[in-house]
């Protein structure tokens, strides 16, 4: 073949090298959604708090869900880190089903919402964020349920907002240890947005595997790998890795460890004890390493400094219990969600 035969081709793969950042993966087979999960249908209706923040129009996704039969009573539910309000969909149903109004958003940075180039994220912040939504469609008080980086959320909020909540249920939370001072490296934003653009199916699938449900892996589980990976394909790429790599940074400096013993109201801590989940192990010296992410021990002493907390584990399950056992993650939820003091006023 002559060289001139030859040269569209090396043009197209030349101009396919330039376009596709400097350490970034190779996209793989999937779905393409946008930056902020367009083209991913949620199993309710997606509604929209629209806000300003740090001078910012913002856009706060969620779902708010309105029992056949109400109880009078709201439950909030708050997602994990490589979760989205649409994970908690089997939870919604049961706590639909026996009289909750559910309310569940994306926060922002995440899923459905606003991805800013430049914010300061805090759980302060989202916190607030929270609040002014939830004022917003006239709730006052509320269980409010958080599941992993949700449930670091979930106790920022209920220190800030102590009056507004009438359960605390913190489901396999993150943050009941102290990483950076049990000797994990600190990594730049630069180093996580990095980390973060080699992210595809197969490397969430294999890290969901090994940390969210034991070891094991059924069919269903594949929609939220592919929620995730679909993000990183997709013409926004490049922004959800760097949100991504700011919230990692988030998680990373703010714990709330050791102000588990200033929470006032009922807390229901529920533990996988297969959990091995601990923010930057894989950059701990193998000494250090062994030492995290060991939940029934974590559970326990988290639920010993927590004043009014009942513990809850589930021997056999990891990480994501409400997604890998929903029945029975589902039943021990609503057996410990007690009724809340006093009236239903402002719920």
């Amino acid at each position: 073949m002559r060289c001139s035969a030859l040269w569209p081709a090396l043009s197209v793969i030349v101009a396919v090298a330039l376009v596709r950042p400097v350490g970034a993966a190779r996209p793989d087979d999937g779905p393409r959604y946008g930056r902020e999960l367009q083209g991913f249908d949620y199993p309710w209706a997606v509604r929209h708090f629209r806000f300003r923040s740090q001078g910012m129009a913002l856009d706060m996704a969620y779902m708010d869900v309105i029992a056949a039969r109400p109880n009078g009573q709201t439950a909030v539910l708050l997602h994990g880190k490589n979760f989205c309000a649409a994970t908690w969909k089997s939870t919604v149903n049961a706590l639909s089903h026996a009289g909750y109004r559910v309310v569940a958003p994306d926060q922002i940075g995440f899923c459905k919402s606003t991805k800013p180039s430049h914010y300061q994220f805090s759980f302060q912040q989202l916190a607030a964020n929270t609040r002014a939504l939830l004022d917003s469609i006239g709730i006052g008080r509320a269980v409010f349920i958080g599941h992993s980086t949700g449930g670091m959320l979930a106790v920022r909020y209920a220190l800030m907002y102590p009056e507004s909540i009438d359960q605390l249920v913190l489901v396999d939370p993150i943050g009941l240890e102290d990483w950076k001072a049990k000797g994990v490296p600190w990594q730049s934003v630069d180093a996580w947005y990095q980390q973060e653009l080699h992210s595809t199916a197969e490397t969430i699938r294999e890290y969901e595997r090994a940390t969210y449900y034991a070891g094991t892996w059924k069919p269903e589980y594949e929609v939220w790998v592919q929620m995730l990976a679909g993000m990183y394909r997709g013409p926004g790429r490049e922004i959800v890795a760097w949100n991504s790599a700011l919230l990692y940074d988030m998680i990373y400096t703010q714990p709330v460890i050791y102000e588990l013993g200033r929470l006032t109201m009922p807390v229901l801590l529920m533990v996988g004890d297969k959990d091995t989940t601990a923010i930057g192990k894989n950059r701990a010296p193998p000494s250090i390493r062994a030492t995290l992410g060991n939940y029934p021990v974590l559970g326990k002493a988290a639920a010993a400094q927590i004043p009014h907390a009942k513990l809850v584990e589930f021997p056999d399950l990891g990480h994501a219990p409400q997604i890998q056992a929903p029945d029975i993650f589902n039943k021990a939820l609503l057996d410990g969600m007690r009724a809340p003091p006093g009236g239903d006023e402002g719920r």
